[in-house]
């Protein structure tokens, strides 16, 4: 399954490089690149990721390193510091670009500098920091998203050139867009001593909390950016809110600030409040199998009866807080809807038990949750769950010339589609998994995985705070600090 898995890595890459290179994504059907959508510039479904800037092979830069190919990493580098540029009249969304381009620089970049050469000799001897640089003048590009704010909360997109868009723009943006960027900010401002990208992107976060609901601890999934008004009250654990619960708690593993707990823990605890249904003990006794829905933010009333595809990410916090008998039992749930409709569709109706957003855009995050929950029980079941994911992948959205979006599951016809994280992140999260002898496997307590699968070594001398002072410790909110097992339960 190794090799089948590194095959499928190179599949993709290689595709992606022979057809598509120095286009954004590969489109594996047709054979060939996709770029901004120039006729279109509201077509923000592409438009809101792709920039002209070899989005594919900058995503890829640390799963080259963590597969091994040294050669290959070395001649991606020198690809990128040669021809991606930032100056463009582009508008992209933020969150976005954070996690996909930014937070690519900062860890290929992180992964040269180490001394000790974890992945081999991937530092060329021409290389004087340049991906950093290239990280500091993307991140600089951003600012305008923040700085213009009366509220602290980004908006949702930015023009890399001009700055904010022109005043018809949206104002709307989600949690999870907005807060979802203090790991890759904070790393930069920690590798430049500059505290202006992480003291936005904090000041972000506690704009959001403080407009959570005073009653129930939730957050909705759409905010005005401007008066600070929730559009959406829907609250949950899917798309608009994933990733800011996941930061929360990351940022908090990475840096150390104890406010990130605080704000976890809390979270953490209304979400198991209001939007965990089903029996009492998830894996024995009787009713039904349990499941975190959609609610009201104010209320705590059930809003919606579907679930989404992002939310099978959720079994991966719950393993690193430590909650590995939950993480089974919710980890379960999307395997069963994997093996039922062959990958995963977008939307599932736990109602009516069917789905009512049938596409799968290759996602990553039922894979990641299958690897992590591997690291802590070791049980071979989750090795038979890779099997089972890795051949799906292979028989219904392997094409000539890479892998494809399923534009529908009921009948598996594809989209001609393959966008950046497949390589960035479910390939990846598919090699760790059965490659026990990789230095991330054998050293995981050094390692954070970002929200595109970027790794980040937790060790890096990244816990010297650039705010004095500023975090009080745990005991002044009520919470005890969380031990290393629990942080590091792999």
């Amino acid at each position: 399954m190794l090799d089948e898995a590194r095959e499928m890595f190179y599949f993709g890459y290689d595709s992606y490089m022979k057809y598509a290179y120095p286009k954004d994504e590969l489109n594996p059907v047709m054979c060939s690149g996709r770029g901004r959508d120039h006729s279109d510039p509201d077509n923000i479904n592409i438009n809101d990721v792709l920039g002209d800037y070899s989005l594919t092979l900058v995503d890829a830069l640390d799963t080259l390193a963590v597969v091994g190919n040294v050669t290959e990493f070395q001649r991606a580098v020198r690809l990128v510091v040669q021809s991606v540029d930032f100056d463009k009249n582009v508008t992209v969304q933020v969150f976005e670009v954070n996690i996909r381009i930014l937070g690519a620089l900062l860890s290929a970049h992180l992964l040269m500098m180490d001394p000790n050469e974890p992945f081999g000799p991937l530092k060329p001897d021409w290389y004087e920091g340049q991906l950093l640089q290239l990280a500091h003048d993307l991140a600089c590009r951003l600012l305008p998203a923040f700085e213009t704010s009366s509220t602290g909360i980004p908006y949702p997109r930015v023009n890399l050139r001009y700055g904010l868009p022109n005043k018809d723009q949206s104002s709307e943006t989600c949690p999870a867009g907005a807060g979802s960027l203090l790991l890759e900010m904070g790393i930069l401002s920690r590798l430049l001593g500059d505290p202006v990208y992480e003291g936005y992107a904090r000041r972000a976060i506690r704009a959001l909390w403080k407009h959570r609901s005073q009653l129930t601890g939730l957050l909705g999934n759409a905010i005005d950016v401007d008066s600070g008004k929730w559009i959406g009250r829907l609250s949950g654990l899917g798309a608009g809110l994933d990733s800011f619960y996941e930061y929360l708690f990351k940022s908090y593993i990475m840096f150390g600030e104890t406010e990130d707990y605080a704000m976890f823990n809390s979270s953490y605890q209304s979400i198991y409040r209001y939007m965990r249904k089903g029996r009492q003990d998830c894996n024995s006794g009787i009713g039904n199998h349990p499941l975190f829905v959609n609610v009201d933010m104010n209320t705590g009333a059930v809003q919606t009866t579907w679930i989404d595809s992002l939310q099978a990410a959720f079994p991966g916090i719950q393993v690193l807080h430590g909650d590995i008998e939950e993480a089974i039992c919710t980890h379960a749930l999307y395997y069963f809807l994997w093996k039922r409709h062959g990958v995963l569709p977008e939307r599932w109706d736990w109602h009516n038990l069917s789905p009512n957003v049938a596409f799968y855009p290759l996602r990553p995050e039922l894979i990641e949750s299958t690897y992590l929950l591997y690291r802590a029980t070791k049980s071979p079941f989750y090795l038979h769950v890779g099997k089972d994911i890795l051949q799906s992948l292979n028989n219904f959205t392997r094409t000539k010339c890479g892998y494809a979006t399923v534009h529908d599951v009921t009948d598996m016809t594809l989209e001609d589609r393959m966008e950046s994280f497949f390589l960035s992140e479910t390939t990846k999260y598919l090699y760790l998994l059965f490659d026990e002898d990789n230095y991330v496997n054998r050293h995981f307590s050094k390692f954070i995985f970002s929200t595109e699968g970027h790794i980040f070594s937790s060790d890096y001398k990244l816990h010297d705070s650039l705010f004095k002072n500023a975090f009080p410790p745990l005991s002044v909110f009520n919470i005890s600090e969380p031990s290393v097992k629990y942080l590091f339960i792999c």
